[in-house]
C-alpha cells in the first residue's frame, strides 16, 4: 500500500496564468451554470454554505445541485457515456469509485494548470483524473462505559467476546472488510479475503449487530444497544458533538484512509464552469469552514485550523505516518463478491 504523507507539498503543479486576485480562474469571470452530483444532506449543504454561494454565485456562476447516492450516480455517468453531451459537470465521489469511473471511462484526465489553488494541493490528494476534497481516517469508535479496557485496534474491536455489543454498518461492508484483513495480519494486509472471512464469521456466530446506515448505528450507540465499532474518526466527533458517548482510537494496525473527492464528466457540458467549482473548493477559506462544519481534514496546506480542532479531527505525527491509501484496483475488482459474501453471512 502507498503511504499517506500529509505534510509533503504538491511538487510541479503550477498556478495558471489566468488566476484573479481572488484565486478563480478568469473563464469563471464569465457566468454561465454548473451542474454538480453530490450526495445529499450535510455535504450538499456545506457545498452550498461553504463554496457556491460565497464564492462562485457572486461570479454570476448559477449552480444546480444533481443531489443522489453515489451508486446511481455513477450509473448515469456510465448510462450517459455515449452522449455528446452529459447532463452532470462534475461529480462527488469516494477515491475508490473515482478510480471506478476513470476505468470506465467516462472521467476527464484534470489539467492542473486550470486550478491556481492546486498549487498547495497535498500530493497523495492530486489523482490524475480527479482531485481529493477532504478526508478522514478509519478509527474504531467505542462506548467506554460498556468496553473495558480501551480497544487498541481492528483485533480489539472483532473480538468475538463482545458478542452482541460489536456493531456493523451495512453500507461500509468494504471498510469491514479491509478492517477485518488488517486484524487478521497484524496490519500487514488489507486485501486478505480469506482470513477476514474467518474473522467476521467468528463475530457474526458470537451476536454482532448489523444496522443499514450510520443513522441507525448512531441510534444504537446512543441507547447503548452497541458499543464497539469502526468508523471514520470525522464520523466520531460529528456524534461526540450530538452526544452520543463514543471515543475514537487509531488502530494499531494502520489507519485506512477516506478520501471524499470530486471529478469531471468527460462529456461535461460546461466543462470550464466546473474546473471553477474544482478551484474554489481547494481555496483556504472553505477548506478551513469544512474542518469545523464536517469534521474532516482538509487537503490543501497552509490552513489555519483550531489546534484543539485538529486534535479531535487530525492526526499526530506519529499516526500519520501510519495512514494507508486503499488499493482502489482490488476494490474495484473484488467489490461484487464481497458485497454477495457479505448480504449472504448477514442479511441472507
Amino acid at each position: 500500500m502507498a503511504s499517506f504523507d500529509r505534510r509533503d507539498l504538491l511538487k510541479g503543479a503550477g498556478a495558471a496564468a489566468l488566476a484573479t486576485a481572488t484565486g478563480m480562474p478568469a473563464f469563471a469571470q464569465s457566468g454561465g451554470r454548473v451542474v454538480v452530483g453530490t450526495w445529499g444532506g450535510d455535504y450538499a449543504r456545506l457545498l452550498t454554505k461553504n463554496i457556491e454561494d460565497p464564492i462562485l454565485k457572486p461570479k454570476g456562476l448559477e449552480v444546480v445541485q444533481d443531489q443522489a447516492g453515489d451508486a446511481p450516480r455513477r450509473a448515469k455517468m456510465v448510462a450517459e457515456k455515449r452522449l455528446p453531451r452529459g447532463t452532470v459537470d462534475i461529480q462527488g465521489l469516494s477515491a475508490a469509485n473515482m478510480f471506478e469511473m476513470n476505468e470506465a471511462g467516462v472521467l476527464e484526465q484534470i489539467d492542473y494548470s486550470k486550478l491556481p489553488n492546486a498549487k498547495n494541493l497535498l500530493p497523495t490528494m492530486k489523482y490524475p483524473y480527479g482531485m481529493g476534497h477532504i478526508y478522514s481516517g478509519n478509527v474504531v469508535i467505542y462506548n467506554p462505559k460498556i468496553i473495558s479496557p480501551a480497544p487498541k485496534g481492528f483485533k480489539d474491536w472483532l473480538d468475538p467476546k463482545w458478542g452482541s455489543k460489536i456493531g456493523f454498518i451495512d453500507i461500509q461492508y468494504q471498510s469491514i472488510f479491509i478492517a477485518a484483513s488488517m486484524a487478521a495480519t497484524g496490519g500487514k494486509d488489507m486485501n486478505d479475503i480469506e482470513k477476514a472471512k474467518e474473522v467476521l464469521l467468528a463475530v457474526k456466530k458470537a451476536g454482532a449487530r448489523v444496522y443499514p446506515t450510520n443513522e441507525a448505528f448512531a441510534q444504537a450507540m446512543k441507547n447503548e444497544e452497541v458499543g464497539i465499532s469502526a468508523i471514520w474518526k470525522a464520523r466520531v466527533v460529528q456524534w461526540q458533538n450530538a452526544g452520543i458517548p463514543c471515543e475514537a482510537v487509531s488502530p494499531i494496525e494502520g489507519i485506512p484512509t477516506y478520501v471524499s473527492g470530486f471529478v469531471i464528466q468527460k462529456n461535461a457540458p460546461n466543462k470550464e464552469n466546473a474546473y471553477a467549482y474544482m478551484d474554489a473548493m481547494l481555496a483556504k477559506a472553505p477548506q478551513e469552514a469544512f474542518a469545523v462544519d464536517m469534521g474532516y481534514n482538509g487537503t490543501v496546506t497552509g490552513l489555519n485550523v483550531d489546534p484543539a480542532l485538529h486534535k479531535r479531527i487530525g492526526f499526530t505525527p506519529e499516526e500519520e505516518k501510519t495512514l494507508r491509501d486503499l488499493d482502489y484496483a482490488f476494490l474495484a475488482k473484488n467489490d461484487s463478491a464481497m458485497k454477495e459474501w457479505w448480504d449472504k453471512v448477514f442479511k441472507g
